[in-house]
């Protein structure tokens, strides 16, 4: 359900039980689920979506983030999945959201998006261009400044959509442009 998740030290099988029914009652998919520490204590981390959409976090609002986090707080105690005290945090996952399977690579195509490489190509580990999606052999194909090109998945290292802002409509420059998420916080 999720497309990037990092339980360690969790039930995961407990853990999705709580959350998927609630993600499903509010036409929600999962994109990342992270239990981790910060300077605060344990948090569990999750990033959501309205399906079918093709600009990330659109329709993802912070009442939409409220409800989720007060139902999710409810179904995670009811299953008694987390032994230990924790915050909980729901949003979107910004407009630099983070493609992690060929589906991310679909849904976004036509926009901008940076790829980290395992390995250079043409001397660079960085790759910049509009997205088309994945050919038939399952590489990911982007339009750069130097032409076409296809990128193997396995030498993706990660990948991230970039805000265009010729493409949104903001004018100036590009500073202050980084992740805006609708975000809520639940504390336990």
């Amino acid at each position: 359900m999720f497309a990037h998740e990092k339980l360690n030290g969790l039930d995961r099988s407990q853990v999705m039980g709580a959350i998927e029914p609630v993600l499903r009652a509010h036409n929600v998919e999962g994109v990342e689920l992270v239990w981790r520490t910060d300077s605060r204590g344990w948090l569990l981390y999750i990033t959501i979506e309205l399906p079918n959409r093709s600009r990330p976090g659109e329709g993802v609002t912070l009442d939409l983030c409220s409800e989720i986090s007060r139902d999710l707080s409810a179904a995670l105690d009811v299953a008694d999945a987390i032994p230990v005290a924790y915050r909980l945090e729901i949003g979107s996952p910004g407009l630099d959201r983070a493609l992690y399977t060929p589906a991310d690579y679909h849904r976004f195509r036509g926009q901008l998006a940076k790829f980290k490489l395992k390995h250079p190509m043409n001397g660079q580990f960085v790759v910049q261009g509009v997205l088309f999606g994945v050919d038939d052999a399952g590489r990911v194909v982007l339009s750069t400044d130097q032409g076409e090109i296809s990128i193997e998945s396995t030498e993706v290292d990660s990948a991230r959509l970039v805000l265009d802002v010729k493409t949104v409509g903001f004018g100036g420059s590009k500073k202050g442009s980084g992740r805006k998420r609708a975000r809520a916080m639940g504390r336990r």
